[in-house]
């Protein structure tokens, strides 16, 4: 089994210092960040380089997200604001390693939380799930409890844990109302998605906020690059 050893926190520290340098300013995750153990999610093959601030493949035509990416969509989605006494109810669009699913439940530790996420390929969520259970088993400072993971199409959400307050789509999206009709009439009022949305070789990382049943906020952030959304939906 794997282990979390001081030279791997030292290494964290440095990625959030390079991190805290390309702006991203939430101490919540930051925190998580530095607390979640990247290399527990990357092959071994990649295991030296598991602190530096890219991305890399997990098989099937993914990746693990760059670090900051995963900072940026996680102060995105705002999760420390949400101060409701109701269960927050989190949808992840894209499992793959599972880093970010992670990242989610360390940002939710102090909240009563429900994550589901969704993964397209069977093998990648059969390793995700694999990969969250010996973490937990290594330290039960790293509790799943709150998360189910899904092999699905996520590009139609998961109507099963519907609605949801926040979503977060971790694939480019296209830029077609029919791509997200499904995840908004899964969205409860006031809730949000992030997502990053385009073509397949650049995207705009945007949120939208449903106001009400007919009216949807968007707001437009900076330029990125993910892997293509798969499923019915998708590209």
């Amino acid at each position: 089994m794997q282990k979390d050893t001081y030279k791997h926190q030292g290494l964290r520290r440095q990625l959030v210092d390079e991190i805290i340098q390309m702006g991203i300013k939430d101490d919540a995750v930051l925190n998580a960040i530095l607390t979640v153990p990247r290399h527990f999610f990357m092959d071994s093959a990649f295991l030296e380089h598991a602190y530096q601030n890219k991305a890399f493949s997990i098989g099937e035509g993914q990746t693990i997200s760059q670090p900051y990416t995963v900072a940026y969509q996680s102060e995105l989605l705002g999760i420390q604001e949400f101060e409701s006494n109701k269960t927050l109810k989190i949808l992840e669009i894209g499992t793959g390693s599972a880093y970010q699913t992670a990242i989610l439940v360390q940002l939710c530790k102090n909240k009563k939380a429900q994550i589901t996420s969704i993964e397209f390929h069977e093998n990648l969520y059969q390793k995700a799930k694999h990969t969250l259970e010996n973490l937990h088993h290594y330290s039960e400072v790293f509790d799943f409890q709150s998360v189910g993971l899904v092999c699905g199409d996520g590009s139609q959400g998961y109507s099963k844990n519907a609605p949801y307050d926040k979503i977060l789509v971790t694939a480019a999206t296209p830029n077609s109302p029919q791509a997200f009709k499904e995840w908004f009439n899964q969205l409860t009022i006031g809730g949000q998605i992030v997502v990053p949305v385009g073509n397949r070789k650049s995207q705009i990382m945007c949120r939208y906020t449903k106001k009400d049943e007919k009216t949807i906020e968007q707001e437009n952030f900076g330029g990125f690059r993910f892997v293509p959304l798969l499923g019915e939906k998708g590209f």
